[in-house]
């Protein structure tokens, strides 16, 4: 017999009026409460789509958020097409909203110096026994937006990717980018490799007015910065 439940699953809807897809095409903004709540739930009724479904749960509330969050999971059942797992997972996402909202904003590290990118990488890398290659990705106020380990290798070096770098860089809207890597040995002086790296980054990122503003080995107690050396 033909799951009932599945016949207004998103899946089945047209590809304009899909909202994950929306979502992953024209961003999280452009959805409405009733779509990004369809996404939750997946499916609607036999007679009644996600979206509109949500839209009469929404209107219950008088499309207030708050208010919505504070339904029981009797409430959210009593509604056609809701089961105790769709409101179960309703009731989920209310509580992760208003624990956001509880919460301070994120204050980012601004980068001032190549001293202050050892403190923030000495502890992840500095004492490492095996190599690793990581960018780390700034806003146009020099502040940290997110640290990428781009590669792990043994000894002898690491491999990267020059396109993952932009493509990162690109996503998270980065206008500058420190790399640092680790030398187990304790060595400070820079590689060839290493040379030849920064140098193709650099060349890479410019044509996408991304900066290279420095690259930084770090060992266990020191750091070695190719911009205070003004090797870039």
């Amino acid at each position: 017999m033909e799951d009932k439940q599945a016949f207004f699953s998103i899946k089945k809807w047209s590809q304009d009026d899909q909202p994950r897809e929306k979502l992953r095409d024209k961003g999280k903004a452009s959805l409405s409460d009733a779509e990004l709540v369809a996404i939750l739930i997946g499916s609607g009724s036999r007679n009644e789509s996600a979206v509109s479904l949500c839209q009469r749960i929404l209107a219950s509330v008088d499309h207030n958020l708050s208010e919505l969050g504070k339904l029981s999971i009797k409430q959210l059942t009593a509604f056609k097409g809701i089961g105790e797992a769709k409101a179960i997972s309703i009731l989920a996402a209310m509580e992760l909203g208003r624990r956001r909202r509880g919460e301070e904003a994120l204050e980012r590290k601004k980068v001032t110096s190549s001293v202050s990118v050892f403190e923030l990488m000495q502890p992840i890398i500095g004492e490492l026994e095996h190599e690793e290659f990581w960018i780390v990705y700034l806003n146009n106020s020099n502040k940290v937006i997110q640290k990428i380990q781009l590669s792990k290798g043994g000894i002898t070096g690491t491999l990267v990717d020059v396109r993952l770098v932009l493509k990162n860089a690109l996503e998270l809207g980065a206008t500058g980018l420190i790399l640092v890597h680790n030398h187990p040995s304790g060595t400070l002086n820079p590689s060839e490799a290493d040379k030849q790296i920064t140098n193709k980054l650099k060349r890479a990122s410019e044509s996408l007015d991304i900066k290279v503003l420095d690259h930084v080995i770090v060992t266990e107690k020191a750091y070695f910065s190719f911009a205070d050396e003004s090797l870039l």
